[in-house]
């Protein structure tokens, strides 16, 4: 008797195949979020990570809020109280051009805070890398295309010795580079006496640079034809001999504006600016988790230093001389700049634009009560009163964001 074999029917099979969302006994089975059948849906209230955040909170939780404000609130003031001539062009100009010399200093001085350290020493580099950079046009008549490039490698080595300091003994940085501040204002005042035998001022830096072909980079103003072109159109405040008002704009506030964007792209785009952050959070646990903390601290000393070179070089180029006091307590108002900000004294917090709006701050009080009534010795007044409120609101933007009490 031959085998006949029954041949299967589709209900035999379909009963051997477990279609998707059929399980054997005892399997658990999942749903599409994860979640058991019947169990109940995630508490979105206990858990922070689901909570979703206004637009107000989250801006509240900005480190430049409040330097923001401060311009708001300076604006208004000096709209109300002083010569409507403040804010012409030629009144803006004014008050930028300060403004961008500390604004260097002071995204320099933010990024190291950022990363949790000081740099007392600016004021004082400020005119220890004009030294050098005078001694290097006059004394040894290099051009400006060496002159600078060894300024700045000049200046990233002393802010290399101010990092090594730091980080190898372990040291507060801000006894180190107070330290330092009255190290190179003494030698800018022994080099001088060297340079130009005696004397405390080093002079003819623009008789030997003025036909350099590098000098309107680093000096008087950019676009000088296309503000003529403007005053020919009438677009802008002329003299009565038709030249323009203003005949271009500040060098250094194009440099001032690039250093900002090129800062913030760094602190918020690149894992460079992570570094940064987490160093100076808590170091030992970046360095826990493979950020070379040591390598981004020392890189930032000597950006620091760089800022103030080149801070240096311009104002040398501007004023055609150099001398013992320049930069003097430029690193307090680069600081105070820096805090108002938003940027933290215990780091790990702050932004680059916030330091861009602090030091916009300070030029238009600075040259904006000389359009007023007021006595300008007021300004050290401010100095003091924005530094304590800056620290005050920056705290209590700290409490929000960390939610300590």
């Amino acid at each position: 008797m031959s085998d006949v074999t029954r041949p299967t029917s589709d209900t035999d099979e379909s009963a051997k195949i477990r279609r998707p969302g059929t399980e054997a006994s005892g399997a658990v089975v999942g749903t599409a979020d994860g979640n058991q059948p019947g169990a109940p849906p995630p508490d979105t209230d206990s858990d922070e990570r689901l909570k979703s955040e206004s637009a107000l909170a989250s801006l509240m939780k900005r480190p430049e809020l409040g330097a923001i404000a401060g311009v708001i609130l300076v604006t208004v003031f000096f709209l109300i109280t002083a010569d409507s001539a403040m804010f012409t062009l030629a009144g803006f100009m004014n008050f930028m051009s300060p403004a961008a010399q500390l604004g260097i200093l002071a995204i320099g001085a933010a990024l190291l805070m950022i990363g949790g350290e000081f740099d007392l020493s600016l004021g004082s580099m400020i005119a220890f890398t004009g030294l050098f950079f005078g001694a290097c046009v006059v004394t040894f008549g290099l051009p400006l295309i060496l002159a600078i490039p060894a300024t700045l490698l000049f200046a990233a080595m002393v802010g290399a010795i101010n990092g090594q300091i730091v980080i190898r003994t372990g040291l507060p940085s801000f006894i180190v580079t107070l330290a330092f501040l009255f190290i190179y204002r003494g030698l800018s005042l022994v080099g001088l006496k060297w340079a130009t035998d005696g004397s405390t001022q080093l002079r003819g830096v623009r008789t030997v640079t003025e036909d350099d072909i590098l000098t309107p980079l680093f000096s008087g103003d950019a676009f000088p034809g296309l503000f003529l072109a403007l005053a020919d159109m009438g677009l802008i405040d002329t003299f009565s001999n038709g030249t323009p008002k203003v005949s271009g704009i500040p060098v250094e506030i194009l440099w001032f504006v690039a250093i900002a964007a090129i800062a913030t792209y760094v602190l918020l785009r690149t894992p460079v600016g992570n570094w940064i952050f987490a160093s100076g959070g808590d170091a030992n646990a970046a360095s826990n988790s493979g950020v070379p903390v040591r390598r981004v601290k020392m890189g930032l000393f000597m950006v620091t230093a760089c800022c103030a070179a080149l801070v240096a070089i311009i104002t040398v180029l501007d004023s055609g001389s150099t001398d013992a006091r320049r930069g003097f307590q430029k690193e307090f108002e680069a600081i105070i700049a820096a805090v108002i900000g938003g940027c933290l004294l215990t780091g790990g917090y702050g932004s680059a634009i916030g330091a861009f709006f602090g030091a916009i701050i300070f030029g238009m009080v600075l040259i904006g009560l000389s359009y007023t009534q007021i006595d300008q010795d007021w300004y050290l007044v401010f100095l003091g009163g924005m530094l304590l409120i800056a620290v005050l609101f920056n705290n209590m933007i700290r409490k929000r964001v960390t939610g300590e009490r």
